[in-house]
């Protein structure tokens, strides 16, 4: 369970530090619930549950830290091409954790964020998702991007349609205009990227925020990672020296 003190980092996107020890953004993919579940003997969707649990632990650990963003990639634009049983309870499951757990990470100061679209959700669900950003908008803890039906291309190609929608000059268009189009224009970059699960791939995940983002893959699957393992994942980041496409500077 979540503390019931606020779950408010040290830094947020305002005053965003240099580059320091600590990221000020952390992006996951959870990767690795179906097959936690079936190593004990459980259906894929005890798996879901499990890792839908570990979320508020995993949120705590990254707000004790300093983390001042979260980003969960939970549905993919391809998660769709499972069974079908599967998704519509892992869908359900979302839906679920909406309206139990929404109050509760209110009161603990977390801003909830929807990355995705919505066009495919039940009204049900999209209402539960439009809730939860109304409730916490203005909360000033941690903030946890939930990527939903989300996918990197199809992100891009969006922001793409709405420059050109708003007919936006072609020489207007840069790196900064063309972030604020993206569904992740109210956060900064992410500095790591943490993959579960022991997959070395990116799978379609920020593909444009993580061009500089630092990487740290561990066999661990979502629903067993704990406070040590994110302990590695943090130590593994303070150790690199981000040059951003310079070089190392003389010793």
């Amino acid at each position: 369970m979540l503390p019931h003190s606020d779950l408010s980092a040290t830094t947020r996107q305002e005053s965003a530090p240099k580059p320091s020890k600590i990221p000020c953004h952390v992006a996951i993919i959870m990767d690795g619930n179906g097959r936690w579940a079936e190593k004990q003997g459980l259906p894929r969707l005890a798996g879901h549950r499990v890792g839908m649990d570990r979320i508020h632990r995993v949120l705590e650990i990254l707000a004790e830290k300093g983390v001042a963003f979260v980003t969960l990639f939970a549905f993919s634009t391809e998660n769709w091409n499972r069974p079908p049983g599967e998704v519509e309870g892992i869908l359900e499951l979302l839906e679920e954790a909406l309206r139990s757990k929404i109050q509760t990470l209110h009161d603990k100061n977390v801003k909830v964020v929807h990355l995705g679209k919505v066009d495919k959700l039940a009204p049900s669900l999209r209402r539960a998702v439009a809730h939860a950003q109304k409730l916490t908008q203005n909360n000033t803890g941690i903030t946890l991007n939930v990527a939903f039906d989300y996918g990197g291309r199809d992100e891009i190609l969006e922001a793409v349609r709405r420059i050109i929608r708003e007919q936006i000059p072609a020489e207007a268009v840069d790196e900064k205009l063309f972030s604020s189009h993206l569904f992740t224009n109210q956060c900064p970059d992410p500095d790591l990227v943490i993959r579960t699960g022991g997959e070395l791939r990116i799978s379609n995940f920020l593909l444009w925020q993580s061009a500089y983002s630092e990487y740290y893959h561990t066999s661990t699957l979502w629903p067993d990672l704990d406070e040590a393992e994110l302990e590695r994942a943090l130590e593994s980041y303070s150790n690199r020296q981000r040059r951003f496409g310079n070089i190392a500077p003389k010793a």
